[in-house]
Parts: C-alpha cells; sequence; structure tokens
C-alpha cells in the first residue's frame, strides 16, 4: 500500500527541515491531536498512540542530509516504512513529501488506509506550520 501527502512548502532550508525531522522528540509537534501517548524510547526511537488505535513504536531507518528521512515500524507485525522527502527551493524555503509504504493484506489495507492517509495529512500540515 502506498499514500503519497501533497508536495508541502516549508519557509526553512532543507537543512532546517532534516535537523528537525532527524530528532525523534520533535515528532510529537507533528503528531494529530487525538494523540494518547507519546514517549521517546532512545535516540532513534519512538513510541505512540492515537485514542482507539494500537502503540505503534518508530525508529530512524536511514537518512540522505538534507534530502530524505526513513522511519520505519519496529515491529514485523505491521511492516511499513514513513519516509519525508525533502527539496530545497530557496536558502530559506524547501518542499516536503510524506510516502507512507506499507505490506498488508486486502482487510487489513482497507481499514487502514483512511487513518493512515489522515494522519500523514496532520504530520504533512503540522510539519509546513513548524
Amino acid at each position: 500500500m502506498h499514500i503519497e501527502t501533497p508536495k508541502k512548502t516549508i519557509q526553512k532550508s532543507s537543512k532546517e527541515v532534516y535537523d528537525f525531522l532527524l530528532d525523534i522528540k520533535n515528532f510529537e509537534h507533528l503528531m494529530p491531536e487525538n494523540i494518547s501517548k507519546f514517549e521517546v524510547l532512545n535516540e532513534e526511537r519512538f513510541l505512540f498512540a492515537l485514542k482507539g488505535m494500537p502503540e505503534i513504536v518508530l525508529q530512524l531507518k536511514e537518512s540522505t542530509p538534507t534530502s530524505k528521512v526513513v522511519l520505519g515500524a519496529a515491529s514485523d507485525k505491521l511492516p511499513f516504512t514513513l519516509t519525508a522527502n525533502i527539496d530545497e527551493i530557496s536558502a530559506n524555503e524547501s518542499e516536503v513529501v510524506l510516502n507512507f509504504e506499507g505490506e498488508f493484506n486486502a482487510m487489513m489495507a482497507m481499514m487502514i488506509k483512511s487513518p493512515i492517509t489522515n494522519f500523514m495529512g496532520t504530520l504533512s500540515d503540522n510539519l509546513a506550520k513548524v
């Protein structure tokens, strides 16, 4: 399953956006209002839960300086990645696209597509406000 957010223009350099996303604790600022739990587990891993959803642990999987940050599920039960692709437009402006990639059976995909799409949209919207 692939979900991609529309490009968001952010009034920060690609390095500033990259550094912000690389600092795991900053993801708390991007979470939706219906978050019920957020906990930093270490420098590369955090746990979060939205009301009515199970807890999910995300960890930093990969990063390319100033252009890409990849987080992935720490559990093999729901294998997925969340990638932020960052393009610099100017010294004080960049564009970010969030991509969700996951392998789910058809039933699971049908159940989670809408909540994941909404979650990704909120992350993207909140990132644009940072």
